[in-house]
């Protein structure tokens, strides 16, 4: 078990060069417009909102958690553990959907072809049941998502360009009472008119505290967790990569090899040597 990804509510965002740059920038932003939410109640409104939240989009850099928190929230609701007033959970990427992005199709249709255990669901089963569509991935979308299009959809059988089905799903046009969520790095979260979102989150990663659980959890040798911790402290630039999850499995995986082995050297405190690093201990142990 590793500690979750942190989740802002946000109602504002900005924009930096570099990845180290971004994750510090967000990390300093004014708490006073942030609001942390639980995964689970992405959907649910807050104590001073009053319109109820449809169309929910989460951005955040590479790697930060992003599927993770749409793989967890889907998991927990298949358990039955959390918002189970959803009747089904519909998941998509948008690189799948890139694939029939020349084809039409009418929503049951997709839902059909994309998964097949939902060929028995009816356009009158549709209708009435409370249905939330994940879309994860919208940076890696080739999808002409046009919302100025003026094609109305609002039969789930009648049969339209895949872009025209998402447009008019997220404006509401089709299944007006589906909840809709989407992933997206920041640089293509613009593609979604912000008229068409009730709320925007962002996933920033580990906090500090996180970072320094996920390595005490991951070895059993507390010695040694306290000085890869110490180590990533003295670099500023992979104490603040670690906030993304897989940056501290890769940090991880380079400094316990080190320090549990003969081989020699000092411990890498850039990014460039702990890629490096990296490489060679994959290389390693795929020889073996």
């Amino acid at each position: 078990m590793v500690p979750q990804a942190q989740i802002l509510c946000c109602k504002r965002s900005r924009k930096s060069a570099g990845l180290v740059r971004q994750l510090e920038t967000a990390s300093k932003m004014e708490t006073l417009h942030d609001t942390p939410i639980k995964c689970h109640e992405i959907f649910k409104a807050l104590p001073d909102q009053q319109r109820r939240i449809r169309v929910v989009l989460t951005n955040g850099v590479a790697g930060v958690g992003k599927t993770f928190s749409v793989q967890k929230f889907t998991l927990d609701w298949a358990e039955g553990s959390e918002n189970q007033d959803v009747s089904l959970l519909v998941l998509l990427s948008f690189r799948e959907l890139n694939l029939i992005k020349d084809e039409q199709y009418s929503l049951l249709r997709l839902l059909h072809v994309f998964h097949p255990t939902l060929k028995k669901l009816t356009a009158e089963k549709l209708a009435v049941c409370k249905v939330l569509f994940i879309f994860d991935g919208l940076d890696e979308s080739r999808l002409s998502l046009d919302f100025s299009n003026r094609e109305v959809v609002s039969d789930v059988s009648q049969k339209s360009s895949v872009n025209v089905l998402l447009t008019n799903l997220i404006q509401g046009n089709l299944l007006p009472s589906a909840l809709v969520w989407i992933t997206s790095r920041p640089a293509a979260a613009n593609q979604i008119p912000p008229a068409c979102v009730d709320r925007v989150t962002e996933v920033r990663g580990f906090t500090d505290a996180q970072k320094e659980e996920y390595f005490r959890r991951r070895s059993s040798d507390e010695e040694l967790s306290s000085r890869i911790i110490s180590h990533i402290k003295t670099s500023r630039s992979l104490h603040i990569m670690c906030q993304i999850p897989v940056f501290c499995w890769i940090s991880a995986t380079v400094l316990e090899h080190m320090l549990t082995t003969e081989q020699r050297g000092e411990l890498p405190k850039t990014l460039t040597d702990l890629y490096s690093h990296f490489l060679l201990v994959q290389t390693k142990r795929k020889k073996h």
